[in-house]
């Protein structure tokens, strides 16, 4: 159950996010790492979006919350404040 509000936490986390520019960085296993920088477009029940606008890349890129909470996927988010990393339970 904890695992349940954990998730939850994150998804709301990111919904207060949707439309802001965000820092991505996922491990893709065997020492290969994807970091770019976008902006988190949507947040679904079980998934969020993030659209990376680059020169020769324009993509959208899907992520579980389950990522967010198993680290497979850091998130910074770049607001007016500062620099704010989504937090994990773990991390918390």
């Amino acid at each position: 159950m904890a695992a349940k509000n954990s998730l939850w936490q994150i998804r709301k986390d990111l919904e207060s996010h949707v439309g802001e520019k965000i820092q991505l960085r996922a491990n893709r296993g065997r020492r290969k790492t994807l970091e770019k920088v976008g902006i988190l477009e949507n947040t679904y029940p079980s998934i969020f979006v993030i659209r990376v606008d680059e020169i020769n890349y324009n993509q959208r890129l899907s992520f579980s919350y389950a990522d967010v909470l198993t680290e497979t996927v850091e998130l910074t988010v770049f607001n007016k404040h500062g620099n704010e990393k989504i937090k994990t339970a773990a991390s918390s």
